[in-house]
């Protein structure tokens, strides 16, 4: 007679078996292993990443290396040697020298014209954007969406398509050739304004707020006192964006201007560069290498100055 095992009295050899199969694991069913189909690019590895990153950094530094090469040669020098080598005599501080004498001096004129075009026009531009971003941000009233999405499509239009438009609207109110001509344009910062209203909902709490509209202080006070300094990474990132954009500016000036006097450095190297190609004058071709060179130490030194602003401005946001 056969005798059946009851029901929990102990495992039996195949349900052993079994489980002893289902604990053990594969090395192709473990976590984190990759088969022969699933092997990471090799522009996706760290070898390839560093590659890249390397090229980007030739390509950015390359041409400042020659810059600075190209500025310390004499004019003899320039044409005679390398590119990426070092001239026989260092000459530097002649070369600064007559930069900033020849033409009674232009050169200095252009780069103060330009500190006022780029400082002055986006500290005030950066005022009007953090302004505007706020009340955007943190009040209410009528059609508030719909003008946002205005300054949105003003943020998509490149600043060279509106270029011509500004002309005509300049030569009707009497402004081409002058100074407000290029000045005021710079007061208009679209991007300014969307970067202003994403650093007021990240940095400025609404309980804060209505805690000083309770104490009695007014909307102007509240944006003065309490919502202008919490905001102040991002009042430094949007002015070095719009501060940046008016020092680079070309093409506008190009249009506006003809009066040398009150050129920005750009449109001022850009005459002596074209000066050395048309009419073969190699002298200007040094002045608008080492003129070159000048233009860029103050964006250099700016960014060092209120690098750490910069920093906490660009991160607003990322684990909140």
């Amino acid at each position: 007679m056969t005798r059946v095992a009851p029901a929990g009295s102990g495992p039996t050899p195949e349900r052993t078996d079994r489980s002893r199969n289902d604990g053990i694991r594969t090395d192709k069913n473990r976590p984190g292993r990759r088969g022969p189909g699933n092997r990471p690019s090799v522009l996706l590895s760290k070898a390839g990443v560093t590659a890249m990153l390397a090229l980007a950094a030739l390509y950015t530094l390359l041409p400042m290396l020659w810059l600075v090469l190209s500025s310390t040669k004499s004019r003899q020098d320039l044409f005679a040697t390398n590119g990426f080598a070092p001239g026989k005599d260092f000459a530097l501080v002649d070369n600064l020298k007559y930069l900033f004498e020849v033409d009674n001096g232009i050169f200095l004129r252009w780069l103060l014209n330009t500190v006022l075009y780029a400082g002055v026009g986006s500290l005030l531009a950066t005022v009007f954007s953090v302004a505007a971003g706020y009340a955007f941000d943190k009040l209410n009233f009528p059609g508030k969406e719909k003008l946002f999405s205005f300054v949105l499509l003003g943020v998509m239009v490149p600043g060279t398509a509106m270029a011509i438009p500004l002309y005509l609207i300049a030569a009707k109110a009497g402004l081409v050739n002058t100074f407000w001509g290029v000045f005021i344009p710079g007061l208009v910062f679209p991007f300014g304004v969307y970067l202003a209203r994403v650093f007021s909902a990240s940095y400025i709490p609404n309980e804060v707020l209505e805690a000083a509209r309770v104490d009695g202080a007014g909307e102007f006070r509240t944006f003065c006192r309490i919502a202008l300094p919490m905001i102040a990474p991002g009042f430094v990132t949007i002015f070095l964006f719009q501060f940046t954009q008016i020092w680079n500016s070309f093409f506008l000036p190009l249009v506006m201007l003809s009066d040398k006097d009150l050129f920005p450095v750009n449109l001022g190297l850009y005459v002596w560069y074209s000066s050395a190609l048309s009419q073969g004058h190699p002298q200007d071709y040094l002045l608008a290498i080492v003129g070159s060179l000048v233009s860029v130490v103050p964006l250099v030194v700016l960014f060092l100055m209120l690098q750490r602003f910069w920093k906490s401005g660009m991160t607003a946001g990322a684990v909140k």
